[in-house]
């Protein structure tokens, strides 16, 4: 079954799913990140929007890291 909506990852981690600006901007509370609201989130530039801009939850967005990082990543 694929998921709704976008991985989330944090610093290298998969923290989650997100479906919305406000499903992420709570991910991103939980991993340490405070204080943000939904404007925050989709307009901070240390945020990277792969397979779309943050207007995109569709199934099918492309997810991050793509295979071929994660097996570089995996193997050392």
């Amino acid at each position: 079954m694929k998921h709704q909506g976008r991985q989330v990852w944090v610093d290298g981690a998969l923290v989650g799913t997100a479906d919305s600006l406000r499903a992420l901007k709570e991910l991103l509370h939980k991993a340490g990140w405070d204080g943000l609201d939904e404007v925050d989130v989709a307009e901070l530039p240390i945020i990277e929007w792969y397979g779309g801009g943050p207007e995109v939850w569709a199934p099918g967005a492309d997810h991050w890291p793509p295979a071929g990082l994660l097996r570089q990543t995996e193997s050392g």
